[in-house]
């Protein structure tokens, strides 16, 4: 082996030979090369932009471990967008393998997760970039990112990690790599896309590169440190896969939680060079909450750009998109429309490609894939090369560059943008064959098999899909159903038919789909639940419940009224969603004679877990309501700052669920009130005991007016007098 081409660990400025220093400063420029340019959408088509012109700082912050999240992504997010603008550190994209202030423990491998279109490849991007550039990041050597996606082509073959690199990247045979005297960092994007089977348990235990292997052993065995373990490991993934890698493996986890609304500002300035134009886009955003909420996904402030960009800039076209079916049909329709300047031979009619890729939408939305393959084109009918053309729709991935020849890829831009393929599907299916997508037959819609028409109502059409919808464990119908009911819209109707001639004609019940929404908003138990049903009466243009709860809000009538379970889950939906931040949440405000106290705590408990203080004081709250306010606040401990129970008989039972919370080491709790509370002797020492083996960020305790003696509360004050703890006010 020769020692001119060897990489010593941890030498941030290692001892090349000429001929290495050549080596790794072409290995930098071709990286460069391949991702210096942002194709917003697609990964091949469309307009190239710099990078680093376009490029707008993400919210990123360290989370909890990559524990399992099956919600829906919109539901996801809809929930960060209350959060982005909290007080967690953020963590720059540069900066992910840097402790924070405070951690001493080196981190070799990040987990970050995100939800689709958030940002993490973008984010892996501009990692690669600010290195290759000589910015960021010079005490790594090499950098190689594989998607998984790509390693997925490789699944079947057996070779050595040395090997392996030699396939994705020819320069590394130039270079001698051994087990532990490189500083590399390995970049796994996309392990929701992994298609290996990811063995942590596996005995194969691997040390030598050069040893031949399956790819999923040469991954597992890197990424728990046999393989390379001075190495830098990098992984991304969505959250409903984030536990694929145990945690024990894991140093950091990152959450990628897109743009904060300063930050989404910057985007449309940045994208859109008419800055008056870019602002009339901002503020229209602002007008429609739940396409501002959106708007933490960068895809869709990119989808956003494309539609308002044309149709403001433009003389009138028709209503400007006020809501998540208008805003997905517009840009259906440009994408459909640009493909008509591109040079091609059409062979297929606009229409029936659109269906069929809805086809694919839909069937691959059943099944929960984002990603499909050369076979699932075939099985709807799609040609690849007719693909190609909806380069705004369905993207091809053939990373030719890397000498992957084996398949190709398809993934549509964004989840969003199948789900509303996959909607418009079931709508003309609908329309056009009188059918319900949901039921299961052996013939598919393009069959050529005529059907007897059935006397089926777009009512049961509306009802199938809400069970459909609400049966789902992780809401992945969600969103489609917001489309599929947005389509009954006659302005909605009348927009699908710039695209499709044969949409057919059906007369839509809207008042009867309403009152279905309704009555299953009464009979959920969960608000939480419920939220997705509220934006589809937004999509149907209904918006009676939500008025009647603002008037009771505005008027102060709220404490007079016995609220209905549908009025309860409105008046969750008109907080969650106001433009005003609840940061301060008052029980006093909502209970009337008719409700206790507890009942009413378990009805908003949505909010209070988005609330930064939350106050209960002297509102009759029970050890009842304090176990159910701490079982919820343990899914969000991060984000609550004050808690006051004061005069309230919780007892010694709640202060010990109190406990538990504050020993969550995510939990930032400030300030603790429980002035008359009925704490005696025995929740102060379990107070006492949580605080000195888990240092908490408790800074001020008030246990003033509850039967307890000096002796009981001692070891809390030499709590506060010791250094080493935060504690620094204490009433008793």
């Amino acid at each position: 082996m020769d020692d001119t081409h060897t990489f010593r660990d941890g030498d941030s400025s290692p001892g090349f030979s000429r001929d290495s220093q050549l080596v790794q400063s072409r290995f930098k420029s071709d990286l460069l090369k391949k991702f210096q340019c942002l194709y917003e959408g697609t990964a091949k088509q469309g307009n190239p932009t710099l990078l680093n012109e376009i490029y707008t700082e993400l919210y990123i912050t360290e989370s909890k471990s990559g524990e399992i999240n099956n919600e829906h992504e919109v539901r996801q997010i809809e929930t960060q967008s209350r959060r982005a603008a909290t007080e967690d550190t953020p963590i720059k994209c540069s900066d992910i393998f840097r402790p924070l202030p405070g951690q001493d423990k080196p981190i070799r491998t990040v987990l970050t997760k995100g939800v689709a279109g958030i940002g993490k490849t973008v984010s892996v991007q501009k990692f690669i970039v600010d290195w290759a550039e000589g910015k960021e990041n010079q005490d790594i050597q090499l950098i190689f990112p594989l998607p998984f996606r790509e390693i997925n082509l490789k699944k079947d073959k057996t070779l050595s990690l040395s090997d392996l690199l030699h396939v994705f990247f020819p320069e590394t045979k130039e270079m001698e790599i051994s087990s532990d005297e490189h500083k590399v960092l390995f970049i796994f994007d996309g392990l929701d896309e992994c298609r290996l089977s990811l063995n942590f348990k596996s005995k194969v235990k691997l040390c030598d590169i050069s040893a031949p292997a399956s790819v999923d052993e040469l991954l597992v065995n890197l990424i728990v440190g046999n393989l390379l373990p001075s190495s830098l490991i990098w992984i991304t993934s969505r959250p409903a896969a984030a536990d694929l890698v145990p945690a024990e493996c894991v140093h950091r986890v990152t959450e990628v939680r897109g743009f904060n609304d300063p930050q989404k500002e910057e985007y449309f300035r940045k994208r859109i060079s008419d800055q008056s134009l870019a602002n009339t886009i901002i503020t229209h955003l602002k007008s429609s909450r739940s396409l501002h909420i959106m708007c933490h996904i960068p895809v869709f402030c990119w989808i956003s750009a494309t539609v308002l960009e044309e149709m403001l800039s433009e003389a009138e076209r028709g209503e400007i998109p006020k809501s998540l079916t208008q805003m997905y049909t517009h840009f259906l329709i440009i994408q459909t429309n640009s493909k008509h300047e591109k040079d091609y031979k059409k062979r297929v009619k606009d229409e029936d490609m659109i269906l069929k890729l809805g086809k694919l939408a839909f069937q691959q939305l059943v099944k929960g894939n984002l990603i499909f393959y050369e076979e699932d084109l075939s099985e709807c009918g799609i040609d690849v090369t007719e693909a190609s053309v909806y380069s705004g729709l369905c993207t091809q991935i053939f990373r030719e560059e890397l000498g992957l020849y084996q398949g190709k890829v398809f993934c549509f831009v964004h989840l969003s943008i199948q789900e509303h393929l996959a909607a418009l599907y079931a709508h003309i299916y609908f329309t056009y064959k009188n059918r319900n997508v949901f039921d299961k037959t052996k013939q598919g819609f393009f069959s050529k098999i005529v059907y007897q028409k059935t006397d089926f109502s777009s009512f049961e059409l509306h009802q199938r899909a809400v069970d459909e919808a609400l049966q789902s464990k992780n809401g992945h119908l969600d969103l489609f159903l917001r489309f599929l009911l947005g389509f009954s819209l006659e302005s909605n109707q009348t927009l699908l038919r710039v695209l499709l001639t044969q949409t057919g004609r059906c007369s839509y019940n809207k008042e009867r789909t309403v009152q279905l929404i309704t009555q299953k908003i009464r009979e959920i138990n969960s608000p939480e639940r419920s939220i997705n049903l509220f934006h589809c009466l937004n999509e149907l243009g209904d918006d009676s419940l939500m008025k009647e709860i603002q008037h009771y809000l505005t008027s102060g009538e709220i404490r007079k009224t016995k609220l209905s379970s549908s009025q309860w889950s409105a008046l969750v939906y008109v907080l969650l969603t106001s433009e005003q931040k609840m940061d301060v949440f008052e029980l006093k405000h909502f209970i009337g004679a008719q409700n206790t106290a507890d009942e009413v705590l378990q009805k908003l408990l949505p909010v209070v877990k988005e609330s930064r203080s939350v106050q209960l004081g002297d509102c009759g709250v029970t050890e009842e309501g304090c176990a159910a306010l701490t079982s919820a606040l343990r899914s969000n401990p991060s984000h609550l700052r004050e808690l006051d129970l004061s005069e309230n008989k919780v007892g010694d039972s709640g202060v010990k669920q109190l406990s538990d919370l504050l020993q969550d080491p995510h939990c930032k709790l400030e300030k603790l009130w429980l002035w008359d509370c009925g704490v005696t002797e025995e929740g102060c020492a379990a107070l006492t005991s949580v605080l000195r083996s888990n240092p908490s960020h408790l800074r001020e305790l008030n246990l003033y007016g509850n039967n307890l003696r000096d002796s009981d509360v001692k070891p809390l004050s030499d709590l506060k007098e010791d250094p080493h703890y935060k504690l620094e006010k204490l009433w008793f």
